[in-house]
C-alpha cells in the first residue's frame, strides 16, 4: 500500500510545480522583481555620509519633488556602466540620489571625483543594513520616490539597455509629469 504513495509522489509534484510556473508565467512582467514598498513611504535611510559630499537625508525624499534613489558599489561593473546614464539624468534635472553600499568612503569620494557626481546628496551603508531594509539584493537598484516620500517604482540591475528604455523611462516620466 505504501509503495502506491510512493509511485504517485512524483508525478503529483511535477503537476504541481508545473502549474506553479505556469501562473508564475502569466503575470504582467514575470521577469520583474516586485517590490513591497511600492505605493509604501520610502525606508529610512543609512544616517551615515561621505565626507566632502553632501548627506543624504530622509527628509530630501518628502521635500516635494521627484527623487531618482539609486544603490551602488565603485566594485560594481553594472554600476560603472550606468553611471553615465545617472550624469546625463542629472544634467536634464532630474534629482538623482545616491547610496554607496558595502564600499569603502574614500574608494566612493574617490571614483566620484574622477568620474563625476550625479547625485545631490550621498549616503554611506557599507553594511548593507539600510539597503536591506529597502529590499536591495545587489546593487544597482533604483527607487523612483514621489515627492511626498512614496515607493513609486523599484528597478534591479543597470540603468542602460532596452529594458532601462522600456521600463524606467516610462515610469520616471510619469512621476515627473504628476509632479507638474
Amino acid at each position: 500500500m505504501m509503495a502506491r504513495w510512493v509511485m504517485l509522489l512524483p508525478p503529483v509534484l511535477f503537476l504541481g510545480l508545473a502549474g506553479l510556473f505556469y501562473f508564475g508565467m502569466q503575470r504582467d512582467n514575470p521577469g520583474e522583481l516586485r517590490s513591497v514598498f511600492v505605493g509604501q513611504p520610502a525606508p529610512a535611510l543609512p544616517m551615515t555620509s561621505i565626507e566632502g559630499i553632501p548627506a543624504l537625508t530622509d527628509a530630501d525624499l518628502r521635500d516635494g519633488k521627484v527623487t531618482v534613489v539609486n544603490f551602488w558599489a565603485t566594485w560594481c561593473p553594472p554600476c560603472r556602466a550606468e553611471h553615465p546614464v545617472l550624469l546625463k539624468m542629472a544634467s536634464d534635472g532630474v534629482r538623482v540620489a545616491g547610496v554607496n553600499i558595502r564600499d569603502d568612503d574614500e574608494k566612493a569620494l574617490a571614483y566620484l571625483t574622477e568620474e563625476g557626481n550625479p547625485f545631490f546628496g550621498v549616503a554611506s551603508d557599507p553594511a548593507m543594513r539600510g539597503a536591506i531594509n529597502w529590499g536591495v539584493t545587489a546593487p544597482p537598484e533604483t527607487f523612483i520616490i514621489g515627492g511626498d516620500g512614496t515607493v513609486l517604482f523599484r528597478f534591479v540591475g543597470p540603468l542602460v539597455g532596452t529594458d532601462y528604455e522600456d521600463r524606467f523611462v516610462p515610469e520616471l516620466a510619469k512621476a515627473l509629469a504628476a509632479q507638474e
